[in-house]
């Protein structure tokens, strides 16, 4: 499947309304995110250059019974336990450590890092209007804060090759339902040279 073939509108990000939102690349899923870190590495620092804002999200529970809902028991409670505050799977991992004053959601305890989370009051309060999404899992909680940010009326920009998944096929159906409906897909070389003319 050719995502192209799908993409509706070729927005670019706006200047100064901009924010990268990095979703879970937590040690839990480590082994999956490897091949995409230098990709999310090099957004990161470019961000960081422009000293525009970068949010960090962090699949959390810190209380099953109280905050697993539906997600535990689709997926089984033991499964969700890795991801209780202090365990090192919980972490973000070291290579995209979160800076000094970047925003770090993690109330985030269902596929979408808007549900139940001041997401979206943070991104309000700093002018941000165009989201570019990159993490884990493409086709769980990427996708699912992607569909989630365009109802809130935030313009979507997903990179391809920054978002990771286990399965080749599901990755690529995202990007096809994505473009068709609800974002603008690049890859991180497009981005990087949309971004750098700015």
């Amino acid at each position: 499947m050719d995502y192209h073939l799908y993409q509706v509108h070729w927005w670019v990000p706006r200047q100064g309304k901009t924010c990268l939102v990095i979703i879970d690349m937590q040690n839990y899923f480590q082994d999956l995110a490897l091949p995409i870190i230098p990709n999310i590495q090099k957004l990161l620092a470019l961000f960081r250059e422009r000293k525009w804002p970068v949010v960090f999200t962090a699949h959390t529970h810190r209380n099953l019974e109280k905050d697993g809902g539906l997600l535990a028991q689709w997926w089984g409670q033991a499964s969700m336990e890795v991801f209780q505050p202090g365990r090192w799977e919980h972490r973000i991992i070291e290579d995209l450590a979160p800076g000094k004053g970047e925003k770090v959601i993690d109330s985030k305890t269902r596929y979408s890092a808007f549900y139940k989370t001041e997401l979206e009051d943070h991104l309000h309060s700093l002018g941000v209007t165009d989201l570019v999404i990159t993490g884990v899992m493409t086709n769980y909680c990427c996708e699912t804060t992607a569909r989630d940010g365009f109802n809130r009326d935030f313009r979507i920009f997903f990179v391809a090759d920054a978002t990771a998944t286990d399965d080749p096929l599901l990755h690529q159906a995202t990007l096809c339902n994505l473009a068709s409906g609800f974002a603008t897909i690049y890859t991180t070389e497009e981005m990087m040279e949309i971004l750098g003319k700015g």
